[in-house]
């Protein structure tokens, strides 16, 4: 067992080492082997950078970069402090050409973590970053300012990821997705699991299942020490939503699964926000005012190559339909009176109303729309009716029609549909009434497998299959990513996977290969 362990930290520490050494000249590598140009400041006992940098929510000027000082027993005395971090950006991969400096304070109230928003960029080209406190520094990261808005672009790469259960497996789809050629990873939610399954453990989360803010950041701390996941982060720029296990599952809005006093629950969620903002690159924290309500949904353009949006399918939602008023959630119902009522929002009228004008307004070649689950139609029909999963889009169908329909009804081509959270790959056609081929394909949907979460049994996943035609693509027996590829004329979709679980010497391999033509709604087999 113990040459095991160590055989694991060896190949984690190793495919870091793979994703930073080509960008790092033998200059730069000495310089930071031998710790030189280190600020004034504290004298670390232990490395307080080790959760990795990160960096996100690019724009053709600024992109975000992240780090948290983990401070542990050793440095305990510095965990009261204020403390200054220093922020470089470089123009070069050997850190010769400095492009800007920023010096900020950071303290408990925070996590001690910090977020720049690196202004002054130039659009459309890498930098590269690290963070100096004290005698201490930061691994470098690579980061990504996206193209100017009006720029020509001739291709967009991006690895689509979610659902990464710590304990159902290793993080080896951020392994690959760190020697990537890509512009940008975007996670489509279940960052961190509150929950644990015992039957599917390969490793086991520390602490308690979290409810507090100190819960939350240990969580989310053990996640982050994933050397993986920290590659990934550092060789990247991301962009992100999030799902339910963030805070916890299957909530919606104000509303958990035990049916807790709603401004208990508000308490905990606002824990769980604080959290993920102090472990992610994001541009705003939560709300000042409203701790429980943190703004997740953003727009990024790409050039004229394309618009994508990130929208938040929790914050806002109406409660699952029919409850069970035993256990709260989603849960699969034949008849349910609810799921017809048109005031029903999966994202709240807001948010839709901010999605459709988008949506119809944008002039760029591609909509790229992320979301956090399967909007495609996954119902089983039974003797008695047809089946719908409450949690997901087929418990709000008067949503989802609103969407596809102002999609329609304004002729706008080329929309794509992004998604995770059903723990398997997912190429599907996309019409107003779902399954029904006297409605038109009006866009594509592109669905990627889990990080390392537990799929469905053959054996529901054949049924679901059965009965959905507008499915072209549906397999749960595999983990990993999908790596899309956007050009003007077309997108090519190559779910990335191996086998259930995934291990950590897992190998990858192309499962299935799905492509968009533009001006033609709907996904073809490649």
């Amino acid at each position: 067992m113990k040459q095991a362990k160590m055989s694991r930290r060896e190949v984690q520490r190793r495919a870091l080492a793979l994703a930073l050494m080509p960008w790092l000249g033998a200059g730069a590598q000495a310089q930071l082997l031998q710790g030189a140009v280190l600020g004034h400041g504290p004298r670390w006992q232990v490395d307080p950078f080790s959760l990795g940098v990160a960096s996100g929510q690019p724009q053709p000027s600024s992109v975000v970069l992240w780090t948290r000082l983990r401070i542990l027993d050793a440095d305990a005395a510095l965990k009261a402090q204020s403390l200054e971090v220093v922020c470089e950006v470089f123009a070069d991969a050997a850190l010769r050409q400095p492009v800007r400096q920023w010096r900020v304070q950071t303290d408990a109230s925070r996590a001690h973590s910090v977020h720049v928003v690196a202004s002054g960029l130039q659009p459309g080209r890498p930098y590269w970053y690290r963070f100096v406190c004290g005698n201490a520094m930061s691994p470098v990261g690579r980061a990504r300012t996206s193209p100017g808005l009006e720029d020509p672009v001739d291709r967009l790469r991006i690895a689509l990821a979610s659902c990464q259960h710590y304990e159902q497996g290793y993080f080896v789809a951020h392994r690959e997705m760190a020697q990537r050629d890509l512009d940008l990873v975007l996670f489509v939610g279940d960052y961190i699991y509150e929950s644990s399954n015992p039957q599917y453990m390969l490793r086991k989360h520390l602490g308690v299942v979290p409810s507090l803010l100190s819960e939350y950041r240990e969580r989310h701390a053990q996640y982050k020490s994933d050397t993986d996941l920290q590659a990934c982060h550092a060789a990247h720029t991301w962009a992100m939503t999030w799902d339910d296990h963030e805070v916890v599952n299957d909530y919606a809005n104000d509303l958990d699964r035990n049916f807790t006093a709603p401004q208990s629950f508000l308490r905990r969620r606002a824990a769980a926000y604080q959290a993920y903002f102090e472990h992610m690159p994001l541009r705003l924290g939560p709300d000042p005012v409203n701790a429980s309500q943190m703004r997740i949904h953003d727009r990024m353009a790409w050039g004229k190559l394309a618009d994508l949006w990130t929208l938040d399918c929790r914050q806002y939602r109406d409660h699952q339909a029919c409850l069970d008023p035993n256990r709260g959630g989603g849960r699969v119902v034949v008849s349910c009176d609810a799921l017809t009522d048109p005031a029903r929002s999966m994202l709240g009228m807001a948010q839709e109303q901010w999605i459709h004008e988008g949506l119809t307004r944008s002039q760029r070649r591609w909509k790229l729309v992320a979301q956090s689950t399967q909007m495609s139609s996954s119902g089983v029909n039974t003797p008695l009716g047809r089946s719908a999963f409450t949690d997901g889009w087929d418990g709000y169908p008067q949503a989802r029609a609103r969407l596809l329909g102002t999609v329609a009804q304004a002729g706008v081509q080329n929309v794509v549909m992004l998604g995770g959270d059903v723990h398997m790959n997912v190429a599907a056609q996309l019409r107003v009434q779902a399954n029904d081929e006297r409605s038109p394909v009006v866009a594509s949907e592109i669905v990627t497998t889990s990080v390392t979460s537990r799929g469905l049994g053959a054996k529901l996943l054949a049924q679901i299959r059965d009965s959905n035609p507008d499915i072209a693509h549906a397999r749960s027996d595999e983990r990993g990513y999908t790596l899309l590829d956007v050009r003007p004329e077309g997108i090519s979709a190559e779910f990335r996977t191996t086998a259930n679980p995934a291990r950590v010497d897992g190998v990858f391999k192309t499962q299935a290969q799905y492509a968009i033509r533009s001006g033609v709604a709907g996904v073809q087999k490649a």
